[in-house]
């Protein structure tokens, strides 16, 4: 049996589960609510929704607020790749919400596993916590990730400590780390290395859910046996 394309299977991912279609029921209520009040606060809740992919419109030199001729070009585009992120995002929800595909070899194994000696407590802990980071370091789409995330922290510290005036090199270590750094605003802090910190958190925990949808995108179907 021919495997599934791969973006059939992200599109798979994104919809055939309860907390994809949760996310992506949320994105279309942002939408709508820009339409009922377009100059409200609402109204940058689909690119919060959408984030980190939807926020590289911000380097782009045109968007939504486009004039002249350009407009409708403009305009179409950032939906499109709004539409884009929202199924990226909803993908590695499908993909965390996913059973792993070793699952079914569990109950083989266990029986093995109980018959070798057990490990320290503390070399348990560990090995957890390396499988749980594995996904992060193991693939180059969150390699790719990690680093865009170090340079952008590594431009907020020079720009803090180096530059004479950092402006608002912040923005960008947040918005490479978002949806999860918005959480670091409500802690309120004024240190810059303690900011550097919790970004850096936020895009380690990113990091290992993109790797978990490249592992879901790389892993073969399983089928039936006949």
């Amino acid at each position: 049996m021919p495997q599934t394309s791969r973006p059939r299977r992200l599109l798979a991912l994104a919809t055939d589960n309860w907390p994809a279609r949760a996310y992506l029921t949320a994105v279309g209520v942002s939408v709508a609510a820009i339409f009922v009040a377009p100059e409200g606060p609402v109204a940058a809740g689909p690119l919060i929704l959408t984030a980190p992919l939807s926020f590289l419109v911000a380097i782009l030199p045109f968007g939504p607020d486009t004039e002249g001729p350009l407009q409708a070009l403009a305009i179409g585009s950032w939906t499109v790749w709004l539409l884009l992120c929202a199924l990226a995002n909803a993908a590695v929800l499908g993909a965390l919400a996913k059973r792993s595909t070793t699952t079914t070899t569990t109950a083989t194994t266990t029986a093995q596993k109980r018959t070798a000696p057990a490990p320290p407590t503390h070399a348990r802990t560990l090995a957890r916590l390396r499988t749980l980071l594995a996904p992060a370091v193991d693939n180059w789409p969150a390699r790719a990730y990690l680093a865009v995330v170090a340079a952008s922290l590594a431009f907020f510290l020079c720009a803090t400590y180096v530059l004479p005036d950092p402006g608002f090199a912040g923005i960008w270590p947040l918005m490479a780390t978002a949806p999860t750094s918005l959480l670091t605003l409500l802690l309120q802090t004024t240190s810059p290395l303690f900011f550097a910190a919790a970004a850096a958190l936020c895009g380690l925990a990113n990091a290992v859910l993109l790797g978990r949808l490249a592992h879901r995108l790389r892993a073969p179907e399983g089928h039936p046996a006949t």
